[in-house]
């Protein structure tokens, strides 16, 4: 029998509820280079807010890219924030001793957060869609009076002028993506754990660290790099928040009548590991995490900041249970203090009611946005930061100008604010120092973290003990002490899929979809010249950093009016992202025959088909590109504007009259488009990869967490993992986890023809001839419970998740590696209690390169080949019929491998005319077929199934699934 690296039963006892401590710390913000820094700044005594803010950012911060090994030709596509996260973890990993101390690096993870496009994702989108501006002012050029030789030299002049101010890298499409951020954290530092980049709004570094906490606690991970940053990336970020009315001037974070805040920049970084890791280890501690809890306030319509006082008061109170923690114990808190008036005066609020009764000005708030402004994906981070620091100095730092009106407030209250700083005095009765960080998203949800000095000796003593038992006294509450002496996360709870929607090319449907699989004919075809101008992009043979050698994709339309279910008024729909658009649509499919129980009736498809109502919390998480086309296209917009000057400037055009140059721009003006003046209040939620996630958990009204996830072409099965780890760690009751991505588009196509990653015919995964991948839309959603709560619910089972598992190669961005993949399967295997000669079919990653597949195939070997498989291990791969639908490529094969085992049909391939000889399957043994069979289980035995999805930068997952048997 073979052995496995169990992360269910690994010989290290831990415990679901031990605290996890940050033992590093990076800080990169205007006025700090670092955590000595850092806390330098936010001990200044100033009596304004205003010098904060005059900072040049993070722009002179010098980034040595040659010690990250990072060849030249890569280095000039990379994003500046790639450069500032590498710089901070570095400064994180330094400031905890590393490399001198040993870091656990084969089970290290990397989560990232950023939100919004990155420079390079803005870049690539200007260069590729500067080729038809170019076109449109030879064109308005020439109808100005200009002649047409002229006409044609401006267009080439300003297509060079262009080409001079982006550059341009067959590198741009690795280079601009935000997984490759923690891709090449992990590949300079050699950690093999998982890594992906999360986006929540501004509650993005708040659920990355409740990631780390979780995979912590679960064993999944034994140490944990948390990164997340914000940079003023272009204009379009504060003019699309002003045109939501959250943008002030000098915003002040406590000013009950505020009107917004200020957009800071920062990247900062958190190592984190289990208290009993880091004492084993002899690291410094600077505080322990003891509780990090997510809720979510779902309201249909514009995203906007939670107003709710109750839901405020139950996430916090049910954080501070969870960390056998009572109110009165709490010292300080930092405050989210967003300086908009609704939300400042229901944080005010919330917390008046939960530490009422205790005694005056006995508790200390604050807000690092005084120093910082809001930083947006890294305020989460810096608030940690700022407290863990506090604590670890045993000082709470001065706040700056809170505000007259604030301070008003607090009159006759337990809240004081520190004017000048002052010495953290002990906790009452032996009781260590306490504090709490808040966190809110515009999207709607709430955050609340509990923090705790470390003082090296258990916690669990008499004080605690106390605590406990007062806790234990009060109606409706429970404790329980957060950790013991550890215990042994038994075999892995299975999840059960309970719904499964999806819509991909020639496939509106999940019934359709296996249709056009069962029929054994691909759905790539010649692409819509709407997606693809042909005369602008498309250029079949050699490599182009300006045109795509193929014309082929597996294209979906997207719908134009939002699903019938769901009130969405027409401007808002059309300010959304394609991408959010499609999904919609494909949740409509997902919850048809449910209503969740908030929801008025007659407002959703009801009924119990499936199960009924959804119950209790979530997590809905979407894997998805980061940088969406819809704020890519309104940056080009307004950099669009800018260009007109260079226009009028071309030499080409120096003989054009004074009248023609402004008839020229009128005319380049109502062709090319502009983003309006007066930016529409709906655009910038169009804009926000996790608004694909928080709409389904809005409009629906689910009381679930709304995130994206992306992992490159892994990001589905990313997404997954974080639902499945939410669902056994019980921080969600039922969890919506898939992908989505439109790869079918002139950039893409374009960027990925660069680097040569395209098929030059259509996707032929296995076959001799295969020379590339073709791109493809799609969309597919999961609706997840814990089995027993499927039984339950009267659930209809359509599969079971028994294992997942996830690695980095740590080696390269760009060529696959087989120990990287193996390591993802072993994984898994950890998790469950069958042998990989028990799985019957594999669904694989197979993107249709020669080098691809055959990696692919040799880690399969590695694992699954067996004396004791008594018959062929079948493979099969989505992509040849639908294409490569980069972040829901995962979706797509989970989709038809729990089709084919509802249907107990083995799923064929097609474009498979030879088969290549370097895939040795005969050494595992293994069949590719291209015609559809009978899926017979093995005898006794339910029918598994495995799913492998590999993406950019050595991210790699693997799926176990399996049949769900009745009385099983």
């Amino acid at each position: 029998m073979m052995s496995f690296d169990s992360e269910s039963r690994r010989s290290e006892r831990v415990s679901a509820e031990e605290p996890v401590a940050v033992v590093g710390i990076a800080a990169l913000y205007p006025g700090a280079r670092g955590p000595d820094d850092y806390w330098r700044l936010l001990n200044e005594v100033s009596s304004s807010t205003s010098s904060a803010f005059e900072d040049n950012g993070l722009d002179d911060i010098k980034v040595d890219v040659a010690r990250f090994g990072i060849p030249p030709a890569q280095a000039v596509s990379m994003a500046r924030m790639q450069l500032l996260m590498l710089e901070a973890a570095r400064q994180c990993l330094s400031d905890a001793g590393h490399p001198e101390r040993p870091l656990p690096a084969e089970r290290t993870d990397v989560i990232t957060g950023t939100c919004f496009g990155l420079d390079r994702q803005h870049a690539n989108a200007l260069r590729i869609e500067g080729s038809r501006y170019a076109r449109e002012v030879e064109r308005a050029a020439a109808a100005a009076g200009a002649d047409t030789e002229s006409a044609r030299l401006a267009a080439e002049e300003l297509r060079m002028l262009l080409g001079q101010r982006l550059g341009g890298s067959p590198h741009d499409r690795v280079g601009e993506m935000a997984s490759t951020i923690p891709a090449r954290i992990a590949t300079a530092f050699k950690l093999h754990g998982r890594t992906f980049a999360v986006e929540s709004a501004d509650a993005t570094s708040f659920v990355g660290i409740a990631q780390a906490v979780g995979n912590l606690r679960s064993g999944l991970s034994d140490a944990a790099l948390v990164v997340a940053g914000q940079r003023r990336e272009s204009p379009f970020l504060t003019r699309a928040l002003h045109a939501k009315g959250l943008v002030a001037r000098d915003g002040s974070p406590f000013a009950v009548e505020g009107r917004g805040y200020v957009i800071g920049e920062g990247v900062g970084a958190l190592l984190l590991k289990r208290v009993s890791t880091a004492v084993r280890d002899g690291d410094r501690i600077y505080a322990t995490i003891l509780d990090c809890s997510l809720r979510h306030d779902s309201r249909p319509g514009a995203f906007r900041y939670s107003s709710s006082v109750d839901l405020r008061r139950l996430v916090a109170s049910a954080s501070l249970r969870a960390s056998a923690a009572t109110a009165s114990s709490i010292q300080y808190v930092e405050c989210v203090g967003s300086g908009i008036a609704h939300e400042v005066q229901a944080e005010l609020e919330a917390l008046a009611g939960l530490h009422e009764g205790g005694a005056p000005a006995s508790v200390v708030i604050g807000s690092v946005k005084d120093r910082l402004g809001h930083t947006f994906a890294n305020a989460g981070v810096a608030a940690v930061t700022k407290v863990a620091l506090a604590l670890h100095h045993r000082r709470i730092p001065p706040q700056w100008a809170p505000g007259s009106a604030a301070e008003n407030e607090l009159n006759g209250t337990s809240f004081r604010f520190p004017y000048t700083g002052e010495t953290w005095q002990p906790g009452s009765e032996g009781l260590p120092r306490r504090a709490v960080v808040h966190g809110a998203s515009l999207t709607g949800t709430l955050c609340h973290l509990v923090l705790e000095e470390h003082d090296g000796k258990k916690r669990y003593d008499r004080a605690v003990a106390a605590e406990v038992a007062e806790l234990s006294t009060r109606p409706g509450d429970r404790a329980a002490p957060r950790y013991l002496d550890g215990v042994t996360e038994a075999r892995a709870e299975p999840i059960a899929v309970v719904g499964l929607a999806g819509r991909f090319a020639g496939s509106p449907d999940a019934e359709s979809f296996w249709r056009v699989v069962c029929s054994g004919e691909s759905r790539i075809g010649p692409v819509p010249e709407s997606v693809l101008d042909r005369d602008l992009y498309y250029a079949p043979g050699a490599l182009s950093l300006t045109h795509s050698y193929t014309d082929q994709g597996g294209h979906v339309v997207v719908p134009d009016h939002p699903p019938r279910d769901l009130r969405i008024v027409p401007l808002r729909h059309a300010a959304m992202d394609a991408a959010q658009r499609l999904t919609l649509a494909v949740a409509a499919q997902l919850f048809e025959g449910r209503c969740p129980a908030e929801r008025p009736q007659g407002t959703a498809a009801e009924g119990a088909g499936t199960g009924g109502a959804l119950r209790g919390r979530g997590l809905v998480a979407v894997g998805s590109n980061l940088g969406l086309t819809r704020e890519r296209r309104a940056n080009t917009e307004l950099c669009l504007q800018e260009l007109e000057d260079a226009v009028v400037g071309l030499t080409a055009l120096a003989r054009l009259s004074p009248l023609g140059k402004k008839t020229l721009l009128t005319l380049i003006r109502e062709r090319s488009g502009s983003l309006d003046e007066a930016m529409s209040p709906a655009l910038l939620d169009g804009c926000l990869a996790s608004g694909v996630a928080a709409l389904l958990a809005n409009e629906y009204r689910l009381d679930a967490v709304p995130l994206a996830v992306e992992a490159a072409c892994a990001s589905s099965l990313a997404a997954l993992d974080v639902a499945v780890g939410a669902l056994r760690s019980g921080t969600a009751d039922f969890a919506i986890a898939g992908g989505v991505d439109l790869a079918c588009n002139a950039r893409d196509m374009v960027l990925c023809s660069a680097l040569g990653l395209l098929s030059h015919s259509r996707n032929a995964p296995f076959d001799v001839g295969a020379d590339g991948f073709t791109p493809g839309d799609g969309c597919g959603l999961f609706l997840l419970k814990r089995l027993g709560d499927a039984r339950r619910d009267g659930d209809k089972i359509l599969g079971l998740v028994r294992g997942v598992g996830a690695s980095n190669d740590a080696k390269s961005l760009i060529a696959p590696d087989a120990a990287g993949q193996v390591r993802a399967m072993e994984r898994a295997f950890g998790q469950v209690d069958f042998e990989p000669s028990a799985v019957d079919y594999l669904e694989a990653h197979g993107t249709g390169t020669k080098v691809g597949d055959r990696v692919e195939i040799a880690a399969v070997t590695r694992i699954y080949a067996s004396v004791d498989r008594t018959r062929p291990l079948e493979i099969g791969s989505a992509k040849s019929f639908f294409g490569h639908t980069f972040a829901a490529a995962g979706s797509a094969g989970l989709l038809r491998t729990l089709l084919a085992m509802r249907a107990r049909t083995l799923p064929p391939n097609t474009n498979l005319h030879t088969l290549s000889p370097a895939l040795d399957l005969a050494a595992i043994p293994a069949s590719i077929s291209t015609e559809p069979s009978p899926w017979t289980a093995q005898p006794g035995q339910p029918r598994r199934a495995g799913v492998s999805s590999f993406g950019t930068g050595g991210i790699n997952y693997h799926v176990l699934l399996e049949e769900h048997m009745d009385g099983t």
